[in-house]
């Protein structure tokens, strides 16, 4: 069987691995830039896409600042709901039937909301999308699956006191406290909110995240969020090998207990280890990378945009996602930022299958690991139920190609 990109497409997948920031319509960017009075570098799609969201980038720290604008606009409840529901129509529309979308309440938060009406904002445009399509008749007839989603709060590694008015407003609490503590204690807030916002609100925050500037700013600076957030019952993943090398990635596993981890480019990249006490390299990659299978801890894999961000990386083969299908570690495929890597979904798993010349059964192990790997809000025997749903709807449209 032939796996084009029209097959793709149709196909039921997800998208675990999704930054709302970095997935901004341009359109709706300008659009509420103008209503808000927020100055952008051009007010065309076509003269953002030449200055801000580039087809390449020089590395990660200039793929970062991609988010300044679409930040900007992200300061009001009603521009978060708008967002949030684009975003859902935008995958929707492309066959993704499971989302979940990841963001930092905290660079919302402090002005005109709170970190729950932050929450509540992103929740509201999801639901609202989300009722729109499975109110359609063959969702409720069964012959299809539903639409759901989930939310990932992220906690910055990184943050200056005017980042936000929340961290300025955490800086002048905290003013006798190191930067690295303040950050600390920025996580530890936001861990306490997603539990109060998941089993007080019926928010369906399914995990908690660490994402932004990764050299300098390791994992352990957070680790008492993540010990509140495995007490609580809630889900971990971690930013880590995108921009530091396989101890990063160590840390995320060890000390924060990550179930999943977000990209690990550096996985196998044992030349990059710093640490040294540690006299076998390529031992300590492979043992490590032997943890990460043996516990089924999934990478949420990236291709475009760790294309932008790694300039080691010369061909999307090159990448190490070749490897780590070798190894047989649980991996899914994740747009990242639809807007800032200029991807989707189907564009992904396409890329994915003509690089590295995946078979119909990678393909579909692949989707699986999606929905089994998956923060699914609701129980786990409803879990079961749904991820076999849409594995069953894949193999319906396999068995039935256009």
């Amino acid at each position: 069987m032939k796996i084009t990109r029209e097959l793709i497409r149709r196909l039921p997948k997800t998208d675990l691995h999704v930054h709302l920031g970095g997935s901004v319509r341009l359109e709706t960017l300008i659009d509420l830039a103008v209503a808000d009075g927020i100055e952008l570098p051009s007010y065309t799609v076509q003269g953002l896409k030449e200055t801000v969201f580039k087809e390449t980038y020089r590395d990660l720290e200039e793929y970062l600042k991609c988010f300044v604008y679409p930040g900007a606009v992200m300061q009001k409840a009603d521009n978060l709901a708008r967002i949030a529901y684009e975003l859902a129509i935008d995958n929707q529309n492309e066959g993704v039937r499971y989302l979940e979308a990841r963001f930092a309440p905290q660079r919302y938060a402090g002005g005109e909301m709170d970190i729950h009406q932050v929450l509540d904002a992103v929740n509201e445009g999801l639901s609202r999308a989300k009722k729109e399509f499975n109110s359609r008749e063959s969702i409720a007839a069964g012959s299809e699956p539903p639409f759901d989603y989930g939310i990932i709060a992220c906690a910055m590694r990184y943050f200056t006191h005017d980042s936000s008015c929340y961290y300025r407003n955490l800086y002048s609490v905290h003013s006798h406290s190191t930067p690295d503590r303040i950050v600390g204690l920025a996580s530890f807030e936001l861990a306490g909110a997603v539990v109060k916002a998941r089993r007080e609100r019926g928010v369906p925050v399914v995990a908690i995240d660490i994402a932004g500037r990764e050299k300098g700013y390791p994992p352990i600076h957070h680790s008492e969020a993540y010990a509140l957030a495995q007490r609580n019952y809630i889900n971990k993943t971690v930013h880590a090998g995108e921009a530091y090398g396989p101890e990063s990635i160590f840390q995320a596993v060890t000390e924060l207990g990550a179930d999943r981890i977000g990209h690990a480019t550096s996985l196998f990249s044992a030349e990059l280890i710093s640490d040294p006490s540690v006299i076998d390299k390529q031992r300590y990659v492979d043992d490590l990378a032997g943890f990460i299978a043996d516990r089924r801890v999934t990478i949420e894999v990236c291709l475009s945009s760790n294309m932008q961000t790694a300039p080691e990386l010369h061909r999307i083969e090159d990448h190490p996602f070749r490897k780590m299908m070798e190894k047989r570690l649980s991996c899914t495929i994740c747009t990242d930022n639809r807007t800032v890597s200029h991807t989707t979904v189907t564009d992904e798993i396409y890329k994915a299958v003509k690089a590295f010349n995946l078979s119909s059964a990678q393909l579909k192990n692949l989707v699986a690991y999606g929905f089994k790997r998956s923060f699914y809000p609701h129980t786990y025997e409803q879990k079961r139920s749904y991820v076999k749903q849409c594995m069953d709807y894949f193999e319906k449209i396999i068995a039935a190609p256009v």
